[in-house]
C-alpha cells in the first residue's frame, strides 16, 4: 500500500510543478508580470521545500515510480490538443496545479499530517493567485 501511496504522491509532485512551470512562463513571457511569475516560482519551491521535510523523498519516490507501466500514461484527452491562446494554457494548467495540490494534501494525511496542511495552505495561495492573473 505504502508504494502505491508514494506513487501518487511523485506523480502529483511532478503535475503539481510542471504545470506552475508553465503558468510561469505565460506569466514571465506572455504577461510580463514580475509579480506573477514571482509568486508561481514561490509556490512551486514551497512544494519542493514541503517534501524535504517529509519521509518522501526523492530517492523513495523514484523508486515507487512505474511509469512505463502506468494505466493512465497514455489516456490523454482530446480537449488537450484544443488550446487555442496562451490563455488557455494557463487556465489548463493552474487547474491542474490546483487538481495535484490537492491530491497531495489528502494522501499527505496518510504520510505527514503536518505537510498535509502545508500543501492546503498552497492550494489557497494557488486561488489567489489564479484570481490576479484572471484580473
Amino acid at each position: 500500500m505504502k508504494k502505491e501511496v508514494y506513487r501518487i504522491i511523485d506523480a502529483n509532485f511532478n503535475r503539481s510543478r510542471e504545470g506552475l512551470r508553465v503558468c510561469e512562463e505565460v506569466a514571465r513571457f506572455i504577461m510580463n508580470s514580475p509579480g506573477l511569475t514571482k509568486d508561481l516560482k514561490s509556490v512551486r519551491h514551497s512544494i519542493s521545500s514541503v517534501l524535504k521535510g517529509t519521509a518522501a523523498t526523492a530517492k523513495i519516490l523514484n523508486t515507487s515510480r512505474d511509469s512505463v507501466n502506468d494505466v493512465g500514461r497514455c489516456s490523454g484527452s482530446r480537449s488537450e490538443m484544443s488550446r487555442v491562446t496562451c490563455e488557455d494554457i494557463f487556465s489548463a494548467n493552474i487547474q491542474r496545479v490546483k487538481e495535484s495540490l490537492r491530491v497531495l494534501e489528502e494522501f499527505f494525511k496518510l504520510v505527514d499530517k503536518k505537510s498535509s496542511a502545508r500543501f492546503t495552505d498552497l492550494r489557497f495561495k494557488v486561488y489567489e493567485i489564479e484570481k490576479k492573473a484572471l484580473e
